[in-house]
């Protein structure tokens, strides 16, 4: 028998007819009485066709274990595929009955296979799996699914396909008893959890020491066996909120709410509180809980002890007797005697030093400015001090002035002294002030001759060097001596060869800080890499060629002043270390971590219009207004015309010392061609040329070249004007005053509306002569 799938709507149908013998001559159509002979080899393609086709069918069912069948159910004759075969493990030559299939069918499989055989009676469809007993004892799973179709004679043919699905079954079976074998796993693990939470329990009951647990909400759930003989109640009253009983009435309130907070918040508890014993006595106890949370971070539980610091308690109500008695003992000591926390808060104050200040020790405690007392021009100071007196660890004095109840300064030499614990940490602040008004009184009038004189020495030599007496320059020099004795950061402007240099040192010697140093750096001069190098310092190693530390220029000019001349050119970087030195008073030397904190007044000095460079984001506006606090403008050259020959004068004889040389006079002619000039390079290009001059002149008539003034470049001014239109310059002028009601400072006035420094402003004013109280009765126009 052999099986043949032809349908004539192209579905696969079983032949059961019986195979024919092949022959030499094959028909396409045996049927058709026209057909012709087919030769030998076309014979054969016909053949080879569909045995290929079946090669390839065969093929696939062995690699998925997939094999084909028919079945008539009638005659029990079945048509296996190859795959079929080796399936069931039958010989291919087997004549394969149902009572053979039945043979191999599982005993505990043979219910629905029976079932499977009467629905194929009925000519319904099979789908079921089902195990296979071989002979050698092995167990094969079966998936087999068939579908049934009656014939025109009444007979039932099955046709399907069986599956070996042995590999994914025990694969199956294998994850069932893995996951059996896990839930037995946990459920040990939870036993041995259990038995050990138990041997746990009788540990912490053995030992001497009061242990709880409470749930997430902060209701007690478990008390050992001293916490149950410590208050004399059952587990049972203390678990929940039953606790509580046993705590003060003084302290319940308070330690409940401080419970509550850290259950709510997740935070470590610790509070002492008062614990009633069983045989009714209060004792101090430290009550400590920590929270323990799962792989989710979600609190479970809490753990917590109480240690009882009975004796600690009593230790320090000891202390505070001594206290008291210390306390009464400095009230009579002459000296104002202080006692602060680590952090300046305010403790205790003697009866000497509350008398003298007019308050009490609750008003001296709420004081809330740490130095509310110290006379302003002392607090720098005394903050400076107290800032490094942490790492000093020896004691250290101080000169200040303080505030009596009255309003009356007085001297005193402080005395600061520390208590550390064993870390060094501070624990006490104690300061005692000594009243020295007498003293310094006494100074001060041995004082005076040499103040008067050394007064009369800077008012004679603080200009020295900047010569003139123009108006233009006269005003800088009274705003010189304005600002001089302040410690305002000052920011000069001006073109350069200007003298700005020459201000900086002016303000220096006219200020407190006269006698400190004045050091000054070029910021144009250093390169980028280095000047904050320069400017701050260095550690060792802090970059390749830092052999040693260096001191940066702000440390060597702490206590002075710091010049810091084309302060336009700072790099970004540079300008935020500058910027937190001007606000913090403080910086770290390159490569270095360590906060050193300086007192220096800060003048910087630079040819380019700052504003400028903000807008277009080259300089820092933060730093622009930490410099511009007072502003200076040094009037160029051309501005001050009238100066030239005092300078002319200065300079020839500066230089004609240093040459040997001594000249009687100056021509006129010499004299109105140096005046014409615009000197575009101010006054050190008027430097230059003198003494370039000197060297060349003969004695007796000094002489300039005039080839060294020729050509000059076309300078304009501040205005954006030319100086050879100086009518349309004054109109410009006039038309800001006029808007501006005759102001020209602030933000509405007449400089902000041309963009230009007041000073420059007022200076064009006075040179143009304007009188600018004439348009100050007049309405202001635009805005």
């Amino acid at each position: 028998m052999r099986a043949r799938f032809s349908r004539p709507d192209g579905r696969l149908a079983l032949d059961l007819s019986q195979p024919r013998r092949e022959s030499q001559n094959v028909h396409v159509n045996a049927q058709d009485p026209q057909a012709l002979p087919v030769a030998p080899a076309v014979q054969e393609q016909l053949i080879q066709g569909p045995r290929r086709r079946e090669a390839y069918l065969a093929e696939a069912e062995k690699l998925s274990h997939t094999g084909s069948f028919g079945w008539n159910v009638f005659r029990d004759e079945h048509f296996w595929s190859d795959e079929t075969f080796r399936i069931f493990e039958f010989a291919r030559s087997s004549k394969v009955s149902l009572q053979m299939i039945l043979e191999r069918v599982h005993p505990q499989d043979m219910r629905s296979v029976n079932m499977a055989i009467a629905a194929a009676n009925r000519a319904e469809g099979i789908d079921l799996e089902f195990r296979l007993l071989m002979p050698d004892g092995r167990i094969k799973y079966l998936h087999v699914a068939g579908k049934s179709e009656r014939g025109e004679t009444g007979t039932i043919e099955v046709i399907g396909a069986v599956m070996d699905v042995t590999t994914r079954k025990l694969t199956e079976v294998e994850h069932r008893r893995s996951k059996e074998a896990h839930v037995t796993e946990q459920r040990h693990a939870e036993a041995v959890i259990r038995k050990q939470e138990a041997e746990l329990h009788e540990v912490v009951d053995s030992i001497p020491a009061i242990v709880w647990r409470a749930l997430p909400d902060g209701s007690n759930s478990y008390a050992n066996s001293r916490f149950v003989e410590y208050v004399g109640m059952p587990a049972e009253q203390i678990a929940g909120s039953g606790w509580q009983a046993a705590v003060h009435p003084d302290d319940l309130e308070r330690h409940k709410a401080k419970w509550l907070a850290s259950a709510a918040s997740g935070e470590p508890h610790e509070n002492d509180v008062r614990f009633l014993r069983a045989d009714g006595q209060y004792r101090w106890q430290l009550c400590r809980g920590i929270p323990v949370r799962d792989e989710t971070g979600n609190i479970v539980r809490w753990y917590g002890v109480l240690t009882d610091i009975e004796d600690r308690k009593q230790a320090e109500d000891k202390i505070r007797e001594q206290e008291t008695e210390l306390r009464q003992l400095l009230d009579f000591a002459p000296q104002l005697i202080a006692v602060y926390g680590p952090n300046r808060e305010r403790l205790y104050a003697n009866r000497i030093a509350l008398d003298y200040l007019g308050l009490s020790l609750e008003e001296w405690r709420q004081t809330r400015a740490p130095a509310a007392f110290v006379h302003p021009d002392d607090r720098e100071r005394e903050l400076v001090y107290l800032a490094r007196a942490p790492s000093n660890g020896s004691a250290d004095q101080l000169e200040l002035r303080l505030r009596r109840g009255d309003g009356v300064y007085r001297w005193f030499l402080a005395r600061y002294n520390t208590v550390r614990d064993s870390s060094g940490q501070v624990l006490r602040w104690y300061v005692s002030n000594t009243d020295i008004e007498d003293r310094k009184k006494a100074e001060e009038r041995l004082q005076q001759e040499n103040v008067a004189l050394r007064e009369e020495i800077d008012k004679a030599s603080m200009f020295e060097e900047i010569v003139g007496s123009s108006p233009a320059l006269q005003t800088v020099l009274s705003r010189i001596s304005k600002v001089a004795p302040s410690d305002s950061t000052v920011l000069v402007t001006g073109e350069t060869g200007t003298g700005k240099e020459l201000v900086a040192r002016a303000i220096h010697r006219r200020s407190r800080r006269a006698s400190r140093a004045f050091v000054a750096v070029n910021c144009a001069a250093i390169p980028r890499d280095l000047i904050a190098s320069e400017l701050f310092g260095h550690e060792k190693g802090a970059f390749s060629g830092a052999m040693q530390r260096r001191l940066g220029r702000f440390e060597l000019a702490d206590g002075g002043t710091m010049f810091l001349d084309e302060v336009g050119e700072l790099s970004s970087d540079v300008q935020v270390a500058l910027l937190r030195v001007l606000q913090e008073r403080e910086f770290e030397r390159v490569g270095g971590s360590e906060r050193i904190r300086v007192d220096v007044r800060v003048v910087a000095a630079t040819n380019r219009d700052l504003r400028v460079a903000v807008a277009d984001g080259t300089f820092r506006q933060d730093l622009f207004y930490r410099l511009n606090v007072f502003p200076l403008e040094m009037p160029p050259l051309r501005e001050r015309r009238e100066d030239i020959p005092v300078l002319v004068e200065y300079f020839v004889g500066r230089y004609a010392r240093k040459a040997g040389k001594t000249f009687r006079r100056v021509s006129k002619r010499i004299l109105d061609r140096l005046q014409s000039y615009p000197w575009p390079g101010n006054v050190r290009e008027l430097q230059n040329v003198i003494e370039r001059s000197v060297i060349v002149s003969d004695p007796d008539e000094f002489t300039v070249d005039e080839s060294w003034l020729s050509a000059p470049p076309p300078v304009e001014s501040r205005l954006g004007l030319s100086n050879t239109l100086a009518a349309h310059e004054k109109t410009i002028v006039e038309d800001a005053l006029r808007a501006s009601a005759g102001r020209v400072f602030g933000p509405s006035g007449a400089a902000a509306r041309l963009g230009i420094p007041p000073s420059t402003l007022d200076s064009k004013i006075r040179a143009l002569k304007i009188n600018k109280s004439r348009f100050r009765t007049q309405p202001a126009k635009g805005s």
